[in-house]
């Protein structure tokens, strides 16, 4: 079994400004202004795509390295919108918004297609990747202090 990774994230009384702390490293979360925040850092959604992205370079730099393949830089832009799910037969209601998330992907290294197209395979795989299009299980505990 897998060790249980644990982070602690907190807001306070300064707007949507939310700390977010992993072990020693302590990041910062906001709102832009246009909906009431402060702008002070990355919100939720960025991080979502933050955690893919440096998944997928890690898990390709790992795999080119595995290979021993001549990988100089790889670089991910990541896009998230919602896609309004007209044609969606299995969703309750019409309404409904279909989660996007579009990878670019560009590696700089003397790579042959068939290693540029095992690369783009394996960046499906990256473990983030995985969990994201997997079910997961969520549970939620509240207590007044």
């Amino acid at each position: 079994m897998s060790q249980k990774k644990i982070v602690h994230v907190h807001i306070g009384d300064q707007k949507y400004k939310t700390t977010l702390t992993a072990g020693p490293h302590e990041l910062l979360a906001d709102e832009p202004a246009s909906v009431g925040g402060g702008d002070l850092g990355p919100d939720p959604y960025d991080y979502l795509l933050m955690s893919l992205g440096s998944c997928t370079v890690i898990t390709l730099r790992m795999y080119a390295e595995r290979k021993k393949w001549p990988v100089e830089d790889i670089f991910v832009e990541l896009r998230h919108h919602k896609d309004h799910a007209e044609d969606c037969e299995d969703c309750d209601e019409k309404s409904a918004k279909i989660d996007k998330i579009e990878k670019e992907i560009v590696v700089k290294g003397d790579l042959t297609r068939e290693q540029m197209d095992r690369l783009l395979e394996i960046s499906h795989k990256c473990p983030v990747n995985q969990t994201l299009k997997g079910s997961i299980e969520m549970s939620a505990s509240i207590e007044n202090r």
